[in-house]
This record gives structure tokens, C-alpha cells and sequence, in this order.
């Protein structure tokens, strides 16, 4: 049985006007002994912005904003910058975020030299109503049919010829690789239900007619489509993947179906190094799963959403949002949880 040790509650609201209604979903990068959380803050009304703290170690906390450091500025993430994930490239450290404008979720990118200023460059994930994804994954064979759910879900609730001209399929969780492959940029993101990868050798690629081509032929993209118990809704990337000799690990999110509604937990796969589509290994059963109060009731009840992950010495602490309202860490042995992923029950789950 996996030991996972939940360290308890990192962060909580304020009184500050950017962060009055909750904190959640970070992103986490070390350098030297510190680590960088770049954290979900949410004001009354449902407004996200990125909110900054700084830690000495893995848990205590020695700087923590007043104000966020990043923002909305455009139209297209007028209600929210919201989850985001960071990695370093090269030189170049990459923020990741989901871009809300209370309609559509896009995901878009940020860079830094120095983990404090960042460049806004827009959205990078596709653009496409509803309708021509639906047309463009019918050239694909063997997707599962919950790739089509939010499509029937508007249809069956009368979506209104406007409105489905305005609403986009929404393109969640991205973050990079910390490392190009094969000369490629790889970045992970979600399409409901599962994880999928791109690889571009230039932002500049990103077009219309590349994402265009790349959802007709969507099933060879995908990394991770759900297909354990607590899994039974849909899952997304979490935590930019970690380096191990014995391939990159990746903490992801599953979401549950259940009587009482959806249950988000925390859990791991194994990717192989050379070929992140081949997977090694992912746990049979969740690895953080909603148990304090704390975790069940909140903005939205039932939700462990990891976001960022940094190792010190043999332990990986992952850095989650619990119920939508707080920050929160929990810890475990690196060596522990690599030797779970490569059991023979934690393997071929067809």
C-alpha cells in the first residue's frame, strides 16, 4: 500500500481584494531551496487571478504577495487566469494557464526570466466551435464516444444557432515537458476526457489548419484516455511531468462518478522518456482522495486537484487545491511511489 502523508493546509483567503473568495490549484517550481507557488486566487464574483508566494523548503512560507502577478487584461480572459502550471525550458521558464472569458476556457502561455515578470503570449490551444470538432474527430476511428459528451450535452439543452457560433471547445490543464523531445516542444492538455500531447518545433505552428489536421487524427495524440473506477467521468494533467530514471511522472486528476455528484482525486502514471505515449504504469487506485472536511466541503465540495509537484531528496511534494477554497501539500517517497507504478497490477489496464 502507497504511504502518501498529507501535510495540511498551505494556503487560505485573505482579506485582500483579489483573493477574498478562495485559493486553489497552484503551480510549483523549485530553484535552489526554494519553491515558487503560483496560486488560483479567486475574488467574490468568481474572478480569477495568479497570486505569488515564496517558500524556504518544500512547506514554510517566507513571501507572499499582496497583489496578484498576473492578471486579465484581454477580452478573452476577462473573468479568469486560472490553474496554472509552470516549467522551465532551456533558460525560459513557461506559465501555463486557462484563459476564461465566462464563456469559453482557452489555454495560453506566459514566459519569465526571473519567476516575477511575466510576458503575456496569448492563447495557443484551438479554436473551434462544438460543431466542426464534432465533423473534424469523425475522421478519427476508435475514440470513445465521451469525446462528443459536451457537444450532446449543449444539443440535447437546445444550444441556440448564436451561441454555438460562439462557444469553443474548451482546452484545459496545458503545461510543457521541462525538456524538449526529440527537438520538440511537447506540451500536455486536455480535450474531455483524456490527456493528450502535442509536439511543434515553434509557437508560430500553432495555426488553424495545424490544430485542424492534428483533431483529425486525434487518436494518435492521446496519452491517457480513462479507464479505472475512479476515473469513471474523465481525467486531466496535473502536475508538469517529473524526470525519474524510470520515465517521466506524471500526477494526474481523476474525476468519479458518483450519487452524490463528481469526486476529484489525485493519482500517477509512468510515461515512457523517449515516447511519453507509452505508458508504463498508473496506479489502480487513487493516490489522494478527498477525507478531511476540508477537502469535501468548500466552493465546490469533493475536489483534490493537483497542479504542482517538486522533489527534495527522495520525497515528491504536490502542491493541490482542496474543494476549490484552499492550498494544500501532500507528501511522499519518490523511490516508493516509482515502485507502486511498475507493480504488475498497476500495469495493462485495458
Amino acid at each position: 500500500m502507497l504511504s502518501v502523508k498529507k501535510e495540511g493546509i498551505l494556503l487560505e483567503k485573505t482579506n485582500n481584494g483579489f483573493e477574498n473568495e478562495s485559493v486553489c490549484n497552484p503551480a510549483a517550481i523549485r530553484e535552489g531551496n526554494h519553491v515558487h507557488l503560483y496560486y488560483r486566487a479567486i475574488r467574490q464574483g468568481n474572478y480569477s487571478s495568479v497570486g505569488y508566494c515564496k517558500m524556504d523548503g518544500p512547506l514554510r512560507i517566507i513571501e507572499r504577495r499582496e497583489k496578484p502577478i498576473l492578471f486579465p487584461e484581454e477580452p478573452y480572459e476577462s473573468q479568469g487566469t486560472e490553474d496554472s502550471r509552470i516549467t522551465k525550458i532551456e533558460d525560459t521558464y513557461y506559465l501555463t494557464y486557462s484563459a476564461y472569458d465566462k464563456v469559453n476556457v482557452f489555454g495560453a502561455y506566459a514566459t519569465s526570466q526571473d519567476l516575477i515578470t511575466f510576458e503575456k503570449h496569448g492563447i495557443i490551444t484551438p479554436k473551434f466551435t462544438y460543431r466542426e470538432f464534432k465533423h473534424f474527430i469523425e475522421c478519427c476511428s476508435g475514440l470513445s464516444d465521451k469525446y462528443l459528451f459536451h457537444y450532446k450535452l449543449f444539443k440535447e439543452h437546445g444550444l441556440g444557432e448564436e451561441l454555438s457560433r460562439k462557444l469553443f471547445v474548451w482546452d484545459k490543464n496545458i503545461f510543457f515537458f521541462p525538456k524538449k523531445i526529440n527537438g520538440d516542444y511537447a506540451m500536455i492538455h486536455r480535450i474531455h476526457p483524456g490527456i493528450q500531447i502535442v509536439y511543434f518545433k515553434d509557437f508560430s505552428e500553432l495555426t488553424y489548419d495545424f490544430w485542424k489536421d492534428y483533431m483529425m487524427n486525434l487518436e494518435q495524440y492521446i496519452i491517457m484516455d480513462p479507464k479505472l473506477h475512479h476515473e469513471s467521468s474523465h481525467i486531466g494533467g496535473g502536475c508538469p511531468p517529473i524526470e525519474t530514471e524510470d520515465g517521466w511522472l506524471l500526477i494526474y486528476h481523476a474525476a468519479e462518478d458518483t450519487p452524490e455528484g463528481l469526486v476529484y482525486h489525485a493519482s500517477a502514471a509512468l510515461l515512457d522518456l523517449k515516447d511519453p505515449q507509452k505508458e508504463l504504469g498508473r496506479l489502480s487506485q487513487p493516490m489522494i482522495s478527498p477525507t478531511y472536511q476540508w477537502e469535501k466541503e468548500g466552493v465546490v465540495k469533493n475536489i483534490i486537484f493537483p497542479s504542482g509537484a517538486v522533489v527534495f531528496d527522495d520525497v515528491v511534494y504536490i502542491y493541490y487545491g482542496a474543494a476549490d477554497s484552499r492550498v494544500a501539500t501532500a507528501s511522499v517517497e519518490l523511490s516508493e511511489l516509482l515502485n507502486e507504478l511498475k507493480k504488475p497490477e498497476n500495469q495493462n489496464h485495458e
